[in-house]
């Protein structure tokens, strides 16, 4: 029995699940060795392969959930600053969201992933945030669902119509609709060429009215194209300019990895930023600073003097 085909599509069910790229991993392994340790119980009568899978994945997710506190973004623990100097403290008490790291994972992996969607879900009951994910994204019926979590399918259904409820109240149904992807490529290209040149006012041009921009695992948050420019103000006040920047995706979503630029003439990775693009603008930015986020994307931690100018020829 071949299990290994579903490890990625797995990982991407128990990180929608908890939040956390890194215990999604810890948990489709224990998933695997479950189903190993169960393979001559296995009734293909009964169920796929694939089926019998998200069940104990489930399982072994609900456990996990017990007793514990959602992964929150900033945004989702208060009211935002109005304050561009405001001290940048970690609280690393707080077991944030991470991203999820698309270029590890094939493209249908990565589907309905968004992180507004996957920070609204974590409000969620464990057992609604599992039937929602199940059924909407990856499409087992309602019986299925019910056999995995030794359930109805009459209770299925009803915990999918509150969970829908739930996210629609959150507001988080219109953030996952997908974008012009050219347009958002387009858009974060002149948002590249600004942030390297540390050229805020280019930067805020770029942006939605009511932007915001959130940097866990400082609980600072801000909304409004005014104050992001402000904050930049502070950012590039304090690192100076010349950064260097690589595009890449995450939950989805096109991203960047930012490098301020050192003394010596090197770089060294300062931030991952996630961005939702809305109509042509900016409406969002997750600053990710936590150095097991940039483990997940493999990211160098710092790029020479000489790598940096190749770096240029190359652009």
């Amino acid at each position: 029995m071949d299990l290994e085909p579903y490890r990625g599509e797995l990982v991407a069910y128990c990180y929608r699940m908890l939040g956390s790229f890194h215990e999604a991993e810890d948990l489709v392994q224990e998933t695997m060795l479950r189903a190993w340790k169960a393979r001559d119980r296995y009734d293909r009568t009964r169920a796929s392969v694939r089926t019998w899978l998200y069940r104990i994945a489930t399982n072994v997710c609900l456990t996990a959930l017990e007793g514990r506190t959602r992964r929150p973004l900033p945004s989702g623990l208060g009211a935002p600053s109005q304050d561009p100097g405001a001290p940048l403290t970690p609280a690393l008490d707080i077991p944030w969201l991470q991203p999820f790291p698309d270029a590890r994972f094939d493209l249908e992996v990565r589907a309905d992933m968004r992180l507004a969607l996957v920070a609204a879900m974590q409000v969620l009951p464990p057992r609604q945030r599992a039937v929602l994910v199940l059924r909407e994204v990856l499409e087992f019926t309602a019986a299925e669902v019910a056999e995995q979590l030794g359930t109805t399918a009459a209770a299925v259904n009803s915990a999918l119509q509150r969970a829908r409820a739930a996210l629609a109240e959150a507001g988080a149904v219109e953030e996952v609709v997908e974008p012009d992807d050219a347009g958002a490529r387009a858009v974060i290209q002149r948002y590249v060429r600004a942030f390297e040149a540390a050229d805020v006012p280019a930067l805020v041009r770029l942006l939605t009215e009511d932007a915001v921009l959130e940097m866990p695992p400082v609980p600072l948050w801000y909304r409004g194209s005014r104050d992001y420019g402000r904050f930049m103000d502070r950012v590039f006040a304090m690192r100076g300019t010349g950064w260097a920047t690589t595009l890449l995706t995450a939950n989805g979503q096109p991203a960047l990895a930012a490098y301020a630029p050192e003394p010596d003439g090197s770089h060294r990775l300062h931030t991952l930023q996630v961005f939702t693009v809305t109509a042509g603008r900016v409406a969002h930015n997750v600053v990710f600073a936590d150095p097991r986020v940039f483990e997940t994307f493999g990211l160098p931690g710092r790029i020479s003097s000489e790598e940096f100018r190749e770096f240029r020829r190359e652009r």
